[in-house]
């Protein structure tokens, strides 16, 4: 069939078929289908939405496009989770070894900063000579002598995505949903797990705004692997503020080591529990997910899950004494404090600029390709938290000098209300 009638049917509302995405999609990869083509078609989508079979088949065509993860050769049902991004975001760090101390295998491909969010690859890299790229042999080899390994995903896994990716940014098209469960679960895929949870995210720190549009996105997600042939469940979690205290790579690793000691910020262990309860549930080591619940509290407590975290820095090649001795991470040579300037309680934070600050300081990609793995905020202060005039709400630190501008501006982002409860982490649940 002719590109030309594929985009018609799409733009005239029609359904597309499974051979004409896979005509569409490997075209575009391999040069045959123009990108102004492509750009009709994603437009077409954006307005016209897909079926849910149409989602499942762009998905099934990007994950195709690349090399896909084979992990048949370790046995037990494999569980990876995926968070759609958010500042102070360090689950992955807890929650893939305290899964995996279960007997549960965990296989977790991970990315880097973007925008205003960090990434999981950025921050574990903040511990020295620890190795995050991994071949499929030594990634394959690892999960099945250890139970887990988290590896930076190469450009050859879903190249498809990355192509239409770039395109669906500059073409407005990065907010329809059918593209957006498309994009996420054809990377999922080629990485070979048999389920997954998904940590999707909404609020002011979140590429998604909104509660409404966050469970749509869930039930895509859900949806879509299930027609994959995969077990998935989908959390919503809040991102109207930062998630723990510490925004940046070391100090966001540090907190991760925290929660794994049984301690740690109380809104990182609730989501960490949550979503270990139902990778365990997943992976058949328990009937329900409030079983779950406990067999996750009952491996932090323990200590299992630090161990396990300890036996995937050495596999991985970093040095495991970060664990108890937290000054060999990455220092800075800079530190302010914020201090408020008013007393009250706090009503909300501006959690986005607040990660966008954070990576101009060097924690992300924002000003320069390379991360400055101890740079970062500290977040004294959260939403429903008293504080006193002149009381330290936040602490910057970098390797480079922190003008007085970035203060003033970190100081906005803490706004003063009354009436103000804490807001709840946990917002649904998709099965």
């Amino acid at each position: 069939m002719l590109v030309y009638e594929i985009l018609r049917k799409k733009l005239d509302g029609e359904l597309n078929t499974k051979e004409e995405i896979f005509r569409l999609v490997n075209g575009y990869v391999f040069g045959e289908v123009t990108p102004e083509q492509m750009a009709a078609w994603l437009a077409a989508v954006y307005i016209r939405g897909m079926s849910d079979e149409e989602v499942w088949w762009l998905t099934e065509a990007m994950a195709k496009s690349g090399r896909m993860v084979n992990l048949s050769e370790i046995e037990g049902i494999k569980v990876d989770k995926h968070s759609t991004g958010g500042v102070g975001d360090k689950v992955s760090i807890v929650v893939v070894p305290l899964v995996a101390s279960s007997g549960v295998p965990v296989a977790k491909l991970t990315g880097r900063a973007l925008g205003h969010t960090g990434g999981t690859a950025d921050k574990l890299e903040s511990i020295p000579n620890i190795r995050l790229d991994l071949s499929e042999k030594e990634f394959v080899s690892q999960v099945r002598r250890i139970g887990c390994a988290i590896a930076v995903a190469t450009e050859d896994i879903a190249p498809a995505d990355k192509k239409i990716y770039a395109l669906r940014d500059k073409t407005a098209t990065i907010a329809s949903i059918p593209l957006i469960v498309s994009s996420i679960l054809s990377k999922k895929l080629a990485g070979g797990a048999d389920a997954f949870v998904f940590d999707v995210k909404f609020g002011d720190g979140a590429f998604i705004r909104k509660l409404e549009d966050a469970q749509k996105l869930a039930e895509g997600l859900v949806k879509t692997a299930k027609l994959a042939g995969k077990k998935a469940v989908a959390i919503i979690s809040s991102m109207e503020q930062p998630l723990g205290h510490a925004i940046g790579n070391a100090i966001e690793v540090v907190e991760a080591i925290e929660v794994l000691k049984g301690k740690g910020p109380e809104d990182v262990r609730e989501l960490c529990l949550e979503i270990a309860a139902q990778m365990l549930w997943l992976g058949g080591v328990v009937t329900n997910s409030k079983e779950g619940k406990s067999k996750a509290m009952e491996l932090l407590n323990s200590g299992a899950a630090l161990e396990k975290f300890r036996d995937l820095i050495i596999a991985q090649g970093g040095d495991a004494k970060i664990i108890d001795q937290p000054e060999k991470l990455p220092q800075p040579s800079c530190k302010v404090e914020v201090r408020s300037g008013q007393s009250g309680v706090i009503s909300a934070i501006a959690t986005r600029e607040l990660g966008l600050i954070a990576g101009q300081m060097g924690a992300g990609r924002i000003v320069d390709e390379k991360v400055d793995p101890a740079a970062g905020i500290i977040v004294m202060k959260k939403i429903g938290d008293f504080v006193n005039y002149d009381e330290t709400i936040a602490i910057l630190q970098s390797n480079k000098p922190i003008v007085n501008d970035l203060v003033v501006k970190v100081r906005a982002c803490f706004k003063f209300g009354e009436g103000v409860k804490k807001p709840p982490i946990l917002a649904g649940f998709v099965g």
